[in-house]
């Protein structure tokens, strides 16, 4: 099964896998319904998540019901439990809005949702991250989730996300992680697809993030909060969750 999840990420267009997992997700729901694990974002439990990775596969990640992987029910739990995102008023702007949490914050009153992308279906307002079609100080809440990865300019998409968000705001952007490593590691001159792979983990990311990308942010403006939510979770919540231990979130503010 890795094999062919692995082939089917790297050789159909993601507009199309979103479309196409709408169809088999009921169906795997059914297939892999159980108890040891727990998707905390829809409550469903399974025998086992299923396998997620362009290049390395990483088994039991890929919740059945939601399709969410770690990062997203990491975010979740924050949210919830440490945010008032799901109980107050909000302007929000979700980048590349992930299927586990779209039609979920979209459904909630208290929210101004809106998402935006070049490519994705579920976007409502198609746009450049580096060139935003918002004015000044638009939102209270921005949600980045693995995006600033693919962006050549990076420094420019942070800096349009600072210039949108409202004085006061929050950003939570994520990003793949190696914390092993101080500095982050880009070199333009890799374009060919499979090397992208080898060396960044996925064939359209354009560089691996280390330690420093806190402070990248910090230069930008951003006030930045390394939030390591699983250290307050215990060693069975981790696992029955299926989280990234250790896994940083960055909680940017203006």
């Amino acid at each position: 099964m890795s094999n062919l999840f692995k082939l089917a990420l790297n050789s159909i267009p993601r507009p199309v896998l979103i479309r196409a997992s709408y169809l088999v997700r009921p169906f795997l729901k059914i297939y892999l319904h159980g108890n040891r694990y727990i998707d905390p974002i829809d409550g469903s439990s399974f025998r086992k998540f299923l396998p997620y990775g362009y290049e390395n596969q990483r088994e039991n990640v890929l919740s059945p019901s939601t399709l969410s992987l770690e990062r997203h029910r990491l975010l979740w739990l924050y949210l919830k439990e440490k945010t008032n995102f799901f109980t107050s008023s909000h302007k929000v702007l979700h980048f590349a809005p992930e299927q586990a949490f779209y039609k979920r914050f979209r459904n909630l009153k208290n929210l101004d949702y809106t998402t935006t992308d070049l490519n994705s279906p579920l976007a409502d307002v198609k746009a450049d991250i580096c060139d935003l079609p918002f004015k000044n100080e638009s939102f209270d809440f921005i949600l980045c989730n693995h995006v600033l990865e693919h962006i050549p300019d990076d420094r420019k998409a942070m800096e349009e996300i600072y210039r949108i968000l409202k004085p006061g705001g929050t950003a939570i952007l994520q990003i793949p992680q190696d914390l092993k490593r101080a500095k982050t590691f880009q070199d333009d001159s890799i374009t060919d697809p499979e090397e992208r792979a080898k060396i960044f983990g996925q064939y359209d990311h354009v560089r691996v993030y280390g330690r420093d990308y806190f402070d990248k942010l910090r230069k930008v403006g951003f006030q930045v909060e390394e939030v390591d939510y699983t250290s307050r979770l215990s060693e069975e919540q981790v696992e029955r969750y299926r989280l990234a231990k250790g896994e940083i979130i960055p909680v940017c503010h203006k």
